[in-house]
């Protein structure tokens, strides 16, 4: 291979490198505020049938989960999702958890369907529970809304990390136990 077709090669695997690692890096820089020394616990795939319809991944303080937070979950869509179908999914978990108060439900809900928006491939959500009572979610990069009321919290994240969830093996893969 001639000298300067390696060194073009050495370049463009460098820039490859960097620009797959940066995404994460800028992931984990900006939930430092709520999630301090924040690292992945632990990461799996939603499949609804046979389409595959997100990636997730959990970061705690130190790679450690605890339920009363703070950490921060981030879903990446694999498909093309409705904002409102994704709030009205949301409910309907909380409530398939046990949640009885139709009223609080009933507001949470109206929360959510102002504040998730349509996605498709490529579009990350992050909900972060700061550990304070306070939810925050992101869009990619941009925060899109918070939540202060940490039954909110409690009730949301149980979706992906309550026992009683619906998807007990992504719930294994997140917290690092498979």
């Amino acid at each position: 291979m001639p000298e300067q077709t390696f060194k073009n090669a050495v370049r463009i695997a460098c820039v490859v490198a960097f620009f797959g690692v940066l995404p994460a890096y800028a992931f984990v820089e900006q939930i430092e505020n709520y999630v301090p020394a924040a690292e992945k616990v632990g990461e799996g795939r939603m499949t609804y049938l046979f389409w595959d319809v997100y990636d997730a991944e959990l970061y705690a303080p130190n790679g450690t989960w605890r339920e009363e937070g703070p950490y921060a979950l981030r879903i990446s869509y694999l498909i093309d999702l409705d904002g409102g179908k994704i709030a009205d999914r949301s409910a309907l978990e909380i409530r398939e958890q046990g949640f009885a108060d139709e009223a609080r439900l009933a507001a949470w809900h109206d929360w959510m369907r102002k504040i998730f928006p349509d996605v498709g491939e490529g579009i990350s959500l992050t909900g972060v529970n700061t550990g304070t009572g306070e939810a925050v979610f992101y869009r990619n990069d941009v925060e899109i809304g918070r939540i202060k009321d940490a039954e909110f919290s409690r009730a949301f994240f149980g979706i992906w990390l309550n026992e009683k969830t619906s998807e007990p093996d992504l719930r294994r893969k997140l917290l690092g136990a498979l």
